[in-house]
């Protein structure tokens, strides 16, 4: 088993240094289909347990960590993407979400559970982002958890899967696979994010 799966803490290396020397804090908020991969996938960036993965609360947790001497801050959503949730209770999750990301969230992680993401799921992303600004996707990274069941070939398979693969599109093909990911790599494509938006953060 690789450390990003077994919850070691990683390593960074002296000279990584992922944001512009004037960024002291990097504000991202977490989205996606499964709480459990969300939650998974914060206490990797944060190199500890902050959110328990068993657990889903029905309000927006924000956790802060350190990371190179910088801030990082994690918003983790409640199941914005459920198709049972109702527009009242949607909106009043984003404007808690868009409150806690206060002055702007500088990118959005997409965490998606391929074999469970659906058109509805799609969507759904869509009509959140939205409600962020017009701009939400060019600040959005796609992490694709690894399938309960590994078969051969997945990847190009789930890749190739049409809700998944028009996200992909919309993101301008920013997507990360969760197997082997090393947190360097997670955080060179922060750092990618915020440069291609001139260190600024979304406008709300």
């Amino acid at each position: 088993s690789s450390s990003s799966d077994s919850g070691v803490p990683q390593r960074l290396s002296r000279s990584f240094d992922f944001l512009p020397p004037n960024m002291s804090e990097l504000r991202v908020v977490l989205l996606g289909n499964s709480w459990s991969e969300r939650s998974s996938v914060g206490n990797f960036i944060l190199r500890k347990i902050e959110f328990n993965p068993e657990e889903e609360p029905d309000h927006c947790l924000t956790v802060r960590g350190q990371l190179k001497e910088k801030e990082i801050v994690l918003i983790n959503n409640p199941d914005l993407l459920s198709p049972n949730i109702s527009k009242g209770k949607l909106r009043e999750h984003v404007e808690t979400c868009v409150s806690l990301s206060d002055p702007g969230p500088h990118v959005f992680l997409l965490v998606l559970q391929p074999e469970d993401f659906t058109e509805d799921h799609k969507q759904n992303i869509r009509r959140v982002l939205e409600k962020f600004g017009g701009r939400s996707f060019d600040r959005s990274l796609i992490l694709i958890s690894t399938p309960r069941e590994e078969k051969p070939g997945f990847m190009e398979e789930y890749r190739q899967h049409p809700p998944l693969k028009d996200l992909i599109r919309k993101s301008k093909y920013r997507f990360l696979w969760r197997k082997n990911l090393e947190l360097e790599q997670l955080l060179t494509r922060f750092g990618q994010i915020v440069k291609e938006n001139n260190g600024e953060h979304l406008k709300l």
